[in-house]
């Protein structure tokens, strides 16, 4: 566009998870349009959410509080822990409306030749939750890394007593659990199979 501004915005925006260069310049040039004042409050909104965003300490969860939601609810059923590899996983089953129970946030799945092994994830901290449990669900994207950090992690707590399930095909292979809609996700864990 010839305005160094101009491009500096679309190469931030460009930065963004599924944003390309064309849709960073539409964005930008959205942005652009808008009011002052409404441009104001989307800063103010990303400046706020980067500051008082936080890890729930006992799940993993995004919470502005110490304690998410979902773990501070009492009506949540704390018998059955969902295991998921990122807090975007949490939102897309939720979205269902239909799983009662908690859940823990790996940050991340196994990937040697990404150097993420076990002591890089939170499963020490899910060993130390399974007190009270009946059911573990693996709720990982079926990809390769995905399949390891499920029968890792059923190897290590079938053991312990605690059954281990995990969700039914319904999520393609390579596939991303926030990508997939409720009704495949409600399919997958109502069709969960034990490991």
């Amino acid at each position: 566009m010839g305005s160094k501004s101009f491009d500096n915005l679309v190469g931030a925006l460009a930065k963004l998870p599924g944003i390309g260069p064309k849709t960073a310049t539409r964005l930008a040039l959205h942005i652009i349009k808008m009011p002052q004042d409404e441009v104001k409050e989307l800063a103010r909104a990303i400046i706020s959410a980067k500051e008082s965003i936080k890890n729930c300490k006992i799940c993993g969860n995004y919470s502005d509080e110490e304690v998410c939601d979902i773990c501070s609810n009492p009506q949540r059923d704390r018998e059955m822990i969902c295991v998921v590899a990122d807090a975007r996983d949490i939102m897309a089953i939720e979205s269902t409306r239909e799983y009662k129970g908690i859940y823990h946030v790996l940050g991340g799945v196994l990937s040697p030749i990404d150097g993420i092994g076990p002591e890089q994830l939170r499963i020490k901290e899910l060993l130390n939750r399974l007190e009270g449990v009946k059911e573990i669900i693996l709720a990982l994207n079926p990809t390769v890394e995905g399949e390891a950090t499920t029968l890792y992690l059923a190897n290590l707590i079938k053991p312990l007593g605690v059954k281990v399930t995990r969700i039914a095909p319904g999520i393609p292979v390579g596939g991303e659990l926030d990508y997939a809609d409720p009704a495949t996700l409600i399919k997958s864990l109502e069709g969960r199979r034990e490991l």
